[in-house]
């Protein structure tokens, strides 16, 4: 069997994160980088992910089967009139932005809509750039695929086997479909979330109480707000339209909201709370559900020195992978002052047993 050639054009946290994964999955896959960042370039080559890495768009991507273009919005459409001289009639192009419209017609106007079908993983972090891309970032995560009117059904059901090889979940939409519903569920929360911080920054007191104290709800909403603003605004702006149609509907719940709280409305607050509850839960309860359970619990543990190192050093000898670990100082919504984060379920349950035994007092979180 040929080697699998896949070149990626940018390497920041997905592309990055797309690469190791492909590289744990398909261990003799040939893998070309280009990318402006030097450093990116010399790291990649370093830890094995890419067997060749280049300074320009150029022949070296003439082979490939696969090309993924992963710098931001921008930067895909000026790579989008480079590679196009180096594409191979076999080869799937495809990208990893947010937005999909405009890129879709930028692939028209181009004649490149047989070869082309659009990428969007639904995974990220609030920290970004090669350096924190890894290969479980795109586990279980969905995987929004689009492909165009003209693209071949095999083509596109050999890109759902390598999504699948990933460790993700494709999905696929056309592209209007999918830019309203990421307005929906990630552009506007990034949004509101970069809304919050800003307010309570000039809301603060000069000696930056609520910057002291800020966690629990307030640092599991606005933790997005840490991400590249340069992305964000390049999503802004090229889904401008559907982020403002929904922004407008939110800020009108909004005020409908602010008026029954001024009139002390309990039944229509608690209806709210509620409402959004029940609605939250069923996202994590399905089987299928987009929001996964959190596999973490918290132990009471005394201020001394050691006290940490000794409860990761338990669980490292036993075996049980720890995938966070961290004070608690503002504990207004859970219990303990250290929270660990696991990988599985059953990582949890031998934690919480071990340290049991071992006179810890364990809270796991529901």
């Amino acid at each position: 069997m040929d080697t699998l050639k896949i070149g990626f054009i940018g390497l920041g946290l997905i592309g990055g994160s797309i690469a190791k994964a492909l590289r744990a999955s398909i261990p003799d896959i040939h893998i070309t980088v280009y990318d402006i960042n030097g450093h990116t370039l010399q790291q990649a080559k370093k830890n094995g992910v890419a067997n060749h890495i280049v300074s320009a768009i150029d022949t070296s991507f003439s082979e490939c089967s696969y090309i993924f273009l992963c710098a931001p919005v921008s930067g895909n459409e000026e790579n989008l009139l480079k590679i196009k001289h180096f594409l191979s009639p076999s080869c799937t192009l495809t990208d990893v932005g947010s937005v999909k419209s405009g890129i879709h017609s930028l692939i028209e106007t181009l004649g490149l809509s047989a070869q082309f079908i659009g990428g969007h993983p639904m995974a990220g972090s609030e920290r970004f750039g090669y350096a924190n891309s890894k290969a479980r970032l795109l586990e279980n995560a969905y995987y929004i695929l689009t492909p165009t009117k003209e693209t071949p059904s095999d083509r596109l059901e050999n890109y759902r086997k390598l999504v699948t090889a990933m460790g993700a979940i494709p999905l696929v939409l056309n592209p209007g479909q999918h830019d309203y519903v990421t307005a929906a569920i990630s552009h506007l929360p990034h949004i509101i979330a970069s809304s919050l911080v800003n307010l309570v920054r000039e809301q603060d007191s000069a000696d930056g109480t609520m910057k002291m104290i800020a966690a629990g709800g307030f640092k599991d909403i606005t933790r997005i707000a840490s991400s590249s603003p340069e992305m964000w605004q390049q999503i802004c702006l090229t889904n401008t339209d559907n982020i403002v149609r929904l922004l407008d509907s939110y800020i009108d719940a909004l005020s409908s909201l602010k008026e029954k709280l001024s009139e002390k409305d309990a039944h229509v607050l608690y209806d709210f709370f509620n409402n959004a509850r029940l609605y939250r839960d069923s996202f994590i309860e399905a089987s299928s559900g987009p929001i996964k359970k959190s596999y973490s619990l918290t132990i009471d543990i005394a201020d001394e020195t050691g006290a940490l190192a000794s409860i990761a050093t338990t669980l490292a000898l036993n075996s049980i992978n720890i995938k966070n670990i961290g004070i608690v100082h503002n504990r207004e919504l859970e219990e303990g002052a250290l929270r660990i984060e696991f990988y599985e379920e059953s990582a949890v349950r031998a934690a919480a047993s071990l340290l049991q035994d071992r006179g810890y007092t364990i809270y796991e979180k529901k």
